[in-house]
């Protein structure tokens, strides 16, 4: 069995969906002071250093165990966006997405002892139609708080869908996570049945 070093529910459904058994164990981390080392990097890399850095208390605490590190991160016109803090800043965010093509970069890191043993990324792009107004305020007064969790302010398998244009890349990677590359993982892991 697996540690997810989250708490994110799209994260355990999805691996509840594939009938990966996994144990859940929260993971303190401060992704803002790391994101300010961070200017200039790429959007997948620095998806990727946050899903470790999830990853390492974990997996520091749990010798032996094979723990997994995610984290998403969206940007739009080359600015990173985190979750909201408030239903005005989610406006703001989707007033500034409106029109706009968002990546969204989803990685997962798998690490025991300390040590990553395996590490993906995947980019979706999502094109945002024209939002106005008397959208976002009908769109948040359903959906908030509900996305407030939500880097991007949306749930695909929501009322989140009906931001999008278009969609290029796996649903997985949208909904957080690398899903697929993520179960090659660990077949090679023997964590799964080949």
């Amino acid at each position: 069995m697996i540690v997810l070093a989250s708490q994110s529910a799209s994260r355990k459904a999805m691996l509840d969906a594939a009938g990966v058994p996994y144990e859940a164990r929260s993971s303190d981390v401060d992704e803002g002071e790391i994101k300010r080392e961070l200017i200039g990097v790429p959007g997948c890399q620095v998806a990727q250093i946050l899903a470790e850095a999830k990853a390492m208390p974990v997996s520091a605490a749990m010798p032996g165990r094979l723990v997994l590190g995610g984290d998403s991160l969206v940007e739009v016109c080359g600015r990173s966006f985190d979750k909201p803090q408030s239903r005005e800043q989610a406006a703001e965010h989707l007033r500034f997405f409106s029109g706009q093509t968002m990546q969204l970069h989803s990685a997962a890191v798998l690490m025991r002892d300390g040590q990553v043993t395996w590490r993906h990324c995947e980019t979706a792009r999502l094109k945002v139609r024209r939002l106005s107004d008397s959208f976002i305020d009908s769109y948040l007064h359903k959906e908030w708080p509900a996305v407030s969790g939500c880097v991007g302010v949306f749930r695909i398998e929501a009322l989140g869908v009906q931001l999008f244009e278009s969609i290029e890349g796996s649903h997985f990677t949208v909904l957080g996570m690398p899903l697929l590359a993520l179960l090659a993982a660990l077949r090679t892991a023997g964590e799964l049945p080949e």
